[in-house]
């Protein structure tokens, strides 16, 4: 059986087998790295959380099932609106 890497393929047979001692070793090296990278994913969160809003100002009409509405309409009496912006290629 073969697994892909980002070095290439790599066959479960070359994978290193080692001792339960190793093992606890590599595993709580790991999980150093792996509470440094939660620790920076959160920052990183607060970082976006902490961006500076943008007011709407421009007055858009949508088509909805209730007819013609304006952002304020879509979003009835809530106060605040995530937007995620998303990009696509014109295919």
């Amino acid at each position: 059986m073969n697994t892909k890497t980002s070095e290439g393929i790599k066959r479960i047979s070359d994978h290193p087998i080692v001792s339960r001692e190793e093992w606890v070793k590599a595993r709580k090296e790991l999980l150093k790295n792996e509470k440094e990278f939660t620790r920076l994913r959160d920052r990183l969160s607060q970082q976006r959380r902490d961006l500076p809003w943008a007011k709407v100002e421009k007055e858009y009409i949508f088509d909805s099932p209730k007819g013609k509405e304006t952002l304020a309409d879509l979003f009835e009496e809530r106060s605040q609106l995530v937007v995620y912006h998303f990009m696509f290629a014109p295919d």
